[in-house]
């Protein structure tokens, strides 16, 4: 009579184990990657109004496209990287074999405006850059969660990381900060939950028919299936995450020309800016020392605009990463929504910046 409560009893206490487990590695992963030494960071910000040199070097050197420029690159960008993107690979596959799959899908597998709320709030402790919240994002859809949910967690990351506000605030100034802030919530949370619209809704029979599969697949040792999660993602991203971002390194030139003061303020300039800045890749606040860089040799404030918006957002080895986790058209209007804020973002720079 009581072996079903007790079963189920288990069961739940299993569950409130294995969250309090990831989360346990989530905290101490976070704080030695990110939040211990963004402390420090945010005080060298406050002291010298300064994070370090621009990844791209001075806006003055020409950079061809060449195996040297991209390996050059390459190297400082995943020595910047390479523990967060470590990070983001264990909790991504951790999240597929920890966390219950009925409760992500009570929380996060919604359509609604609420799941990708509660998901983009989610994401501001882990102020990871876009490539290495990437696998997280593709853990998410592997637990089906919603479309929504796992963009909102994806870019929330990046643009409304908090130690890159407090860093903006300090090197940039507020208005830069300000502009962050409306447009990184416009991309969050609007344009991932209207990123909803492009995937055939579900009924309550698919949800339930998928919690069941997905419990079933949950069966079994705990190394066996995280060994399955961890694998099936180091051996896809991790090629596409190097090539990927060697090309983007050899194509830096062709991205980001040498622009002088005169055409500062170009309208072409704020275009050509915001679709380069959407499929480059770079560490997280990367793109402050940038803009301080180019502004410091004649960027006018419009093509700054933009960069502020479309440099942390997305880029083309992220979201080459999440290839196989959401539909094409999804992804489509990801990077065009991006590249347009950005646009708009760029248009305000022209005044305000």
């Amino acid at each position: 009579m009581n072996q079903p409560a007790i079963s189920q009893s288990s069961r739940k206490k299993r569950a409130i184990v294995s969250i309090l487990l990831f989360l346990v590695i989530a905290i101490l992963g976070l704080a030695y990657v990110k939040w211990i030494p963004y402390y420090g960071k945010s005080m060298t910000a406050f002291t010298t109004h300064s994070i370090g040199d621009s990844i791209l070097g001075t806006p003055d050197e020409i950079k061809s496209f060449s195996w040297h420029t991209a390996s050059a690159y390459a190297l400082i960008y995943f020595q910047s990287v390479w523990k967060a993107a470590v990070l983001g690979i264990v909790l991504g596959s951790l999240i597929q074999v920890l966390i219950p799959a009925n409760w992500l899908m009570r929380v996060l597998g919604k359509t609604s405006f609420g799941s990708t709320a509660v998901a983009g709030l989610s994401s501001l402790p882990g102020m990871m850059c876009t490539c290495c919240a990437a696998p997280v994002a593709v853990g998410l859809r592997k637990k089906n969660v919603s479309v929504g949910a796992s963009l909102a967690f994806w870019l929330g990351n990046p643009l409304l990381n908090p130690a890159t506000l407090i860093f903006m605030t300090f090197v940039l100034s507020w208005k830069f900060t300000l502009m962050r802030v409306v447009f990184g919530i416009l991309l969050t949370f609007g344009v991932s939950y209207m990123a909803n619209r492009f995937v055939p809704q579900q009924d309550k029979v698919d949800v339930e028919r998928i919690m069941k599969s997905v419990e079933e697949e949950d069966k079994g040792p705990f190394l066996s299936r995280w060994m399955r999660a961890i694998g099936g993602m180091v051996i896809y991203i991790v090629p596409a995450y190097i090539l990927s971002v060697l090309l983007m390194g050899a194509a830096q030139g062709l991205l980001f020309p040498h622009v002088g003061e005169a055409s500062g303020h170009a309208l072409l300039l704020i275009l050509l800016f915001a679709l380069g800045g959407m499929l480059f890749v770079i560490p997280t606040a990367a793109e402050i020392p940038i803009i301080q860089s180019m502004m410091a040799f004649g960027l006018g404030g419009g093509p700054a605009g933009a960069l502020l918006i479309t440099l942390p957002a997305v880029s083309l080895p992220s979201l080459l990463l999440v290839a196989k986790s959401f539909p094409a058209k999804v992804l489509w209007f990801v990077s065009i929504s991006v590249t347009l804020v950005g646009v708009v973002s760029g248009l305000i720079g022209m005044w305000l910046l």
